[in-house]
């Protein structure tokens, strides 16, 4: 049974690294000349402007109370492609941001922990709710499924016939995701827990 200072833990850490999730992607669209959303108000640090009641609350959430690894997305920042640099390489660098954000919060958590070497259960818990929910994040968002991050990367390397069936499965948007997570839910789990370990091996031989 998870315990409710797990779940309020969890929110925690969900609402951060979901908020520098959203504002990386803001930030790197900014940069490359989208004032889009700077105008929208999405390069702020309030999480209020970033979140979406289902993926970045309710999902994550029933997924901590469930025990499974923790995983979500949040309100998409939209981004003009006519007024940024790069083109469809430029969508690419700005979609591969948000993830990237959520791996180095997971890789800074776990070095920070080590060094730290904590006693208290609750600084244990936060420790380990910023590695394992930044991890679940980064390899979630970049399933090549539209709307996620890792589509838009694919979208920029495809050849065009991907590119066409991706703009067409792209207008189910999060419905095919919250599809996929329902029907493919033990499949999702077991892929999620394998990348996760995979890239704690890989951030305790880098410390160690």
């Amino acid at each position: 049974m998870v315990e409710l200072t797990q779940i309020l833990i969890a929110l925690g850490v969900i609402l951060i690294s979901m908020t520098l999730h959203e504002m990386a992607h803001g930030w790197v669209a900014y940069a490359l000349g989208d004032m889009t959303p700077k105008a929208q108000g999405r390069l702020t640090p309030n999480p209020l402007k970033h979140i979406d009641p289902v993926m970045s609350l309710a999902l994550p959430l029933l997924l901590a109370i469930s025990g499974g690894p923790i995983f979500g997305g949040a309100k998409p920042v939209q981004i003009n492609t006519l007024k940024l640099k790069g083109g469809e390489y430029g969508f690419a660098l700005v979609a591969i941001a948000g993830p990237l954000t959520n791996l180095v919060l997971a890789y800074l958590s776990f070095v920070l922990w080590y060094v730290i070497n904590p006693s208290g259960d609750i600084i244990n818990q936060i420790f380990a709710a910023f590695v394992q929910i930044n991890l679940g994040f980064f390899i979630f968002n970049l399933i090549p499924i539209p709307p996620l991050d890792g589509s838009r990367v694919l979208y920029a390397l495809a050849p065009e016939f991907i590119k066409r069936f991706m703009a067409k499965i792209e207008q189910m948007g999060m419905f095919l995701v919250l599809i996929l997570v329902i029907l493919f839910q033990p499949v999702l789990s077991s892929f999620m827990y394998t990348a996760m370990r995979f890239f704690i091996d890989l951030f305790s031989k880098l410390v160690v």
